[in-house]
Parts: structure tokens; sequence; C-alpha cells
């Protein structure tokens, strides 16, 4: 999963040049893979436009795994990948103490942010309605066994991005997914504060609180559009 950094492809676009006229297909959802191997029950959605739906969901469903099926390939794709900002961001949330409220507010918002570039990008808007986006989101925000939350949570409290990465042990995406799906927003012309602000705590030495001060202190806008131009 994820965003090919200098190219913006999802996943699936790079295994299609990688295996020429091989069937692909995406998995996503809240599937914390702790969660998974110890056999707790879950969820996923796949995703395919060449690949054998039916097959492939049988393939993974199971007595504590269901599974559902899409045509939403890029919905899906970009659910998995850009979730990870937005956990980073709930998990700074956390680190500065700012409440249940504040979490809410930056996963609903983050899940704006989300569907705006998915949809520009040709996604179909429901699919972050499901699994693969809100599903996922909220799982990867929200529990202790998400890395990119705990990456969120550990900058908040002063560390340092490579402080943070050598500490949680292991790859928290959402660092380098961030900068990659600003270069497609900027692209498609989609506005994605929650990322911008993200950004520059990641990469250029912005302290948490004062990005999130500068979030607050945005001028105010409508909260959902049709036209897209709530933020």
């Amino acid at each position: 999963k994820g965003i090919e950094h200098d190219t913006g492809r999802r996943m699936t676009e790079v295994l299609a040049d990688a295996l020429p006229g091989r069937p692909t297909a995406a998995l996503s959802g809240p599937n914390l893979s702790r969660e998974v191997a110890s056999g707790l029950p879950g969820t996923t959605v796949v995703a395919s436009r060449d690949a054998p739906l039916d097959a492939v969901r049988a393939a993974f469903h199971g007595p504590t795994l269901r599974v559902y099926s899409s045509r939403d390939v890029v919905g899906v794709e970009f659910g998995g990948a850009l979730k990870n900002i937005v956990a980073i961001a709930a998990g700074v949330v956390d680190g500065l103490g700012y409440g249940d409220n504040g979490k809410g507010a930056i996963i609903t918002r983050g899940l704006a942010e989300i569907s705006r570039l998915g949809v520009a990008l040709g996604a179909d808007p429901l699919t972050f309605q499901g699994l693969a986006g809100v599903g996922d989101l909220i799982a990867t925000s929200y529990s202790p066994l998400s890395r990119n939350r705990r990456l969120g949570e550990l900058l908040a409290r002063g560390r340092t991005l490579d402080e943070a990465l050598e500490e949680i042990g292991e790859t928290a995406e959402g660092a380098t997914t961030t900068p990659a799906a600003l270069r497609l927003a900027a692209r498609t012309g989609v506005e994605m504060p929650i990322a911008e602000a993200l950004d520059r705590v990641l990469h250029h030495g912005v302290p948490p609180q004062k990005a999130a001060e500068a979030l607050l202190e945005r001028d105010p806008t409508t909260e959902l559009s049709s036209t897209g131009d709530g933020d």
C-alpha cells in the first residue's frame, strides 16, 4: 500500500508495470496486522478491475475475517494510503492533550481531505464512507497498535522525526505519504490544510502546537459543500 514517492502512482499501477498481463487487486480496511494475526474478528474490502473478485474474496474470507468486494480500486488504495496522514495528525492531538473533541475534529476533517483528493483522482466518493475509508481511518487513528498514531504522539511530545521512528522501530508510512499526497493535491488543485500542517511538522521543523494553532486560526468556512470548497 501507499503512493510511489516520485511518481504518485498507486501500488496496483506499479505492479501492473512490474507484472504485465497479470491481474491485480488491492485489499484494505480496518486491518491492524496484530489483531488479524491473533484471530480477532474483522472486516476488509478487496478491489480490482481485472481480477476474479469472487475467487479473491474467497481466498481471504474466513471465520474471523469478513471480506467485501469493490470495483473502486482507486478509492480503496487511496483510502488505505491517505488515512496514515490523518492518523499521525490524530496522534499529535493525543500527544498535545487536545481531548476527544479535538480528535473527532481532526479525523472528520481529515476524512474530508482524503475524500476530496481521492475523488479528484477518480475514486467513488462512497468508498470513503466504507471500510477502506472511515473504517480504516477510525481504527488507525485510535488504536495503540497504530504506528502512525504513535508517531504523531511522539512528535507532539518533543521527539524529532528520526527519534520517533527509531523509538517505534517499524515503518510509519504516513511520514513519506504526506509529501507524496501534497504533490498530487497540487497537481489536482485540491486543498489539504491538515496534510500541509503535518508536512511542516514532519519535514520542516515546525513545532506541533504551532501547526495546530495555525489550523485553528484559518478563516471559517462551510463544513460540507457539494462544490468541494469546504476546508
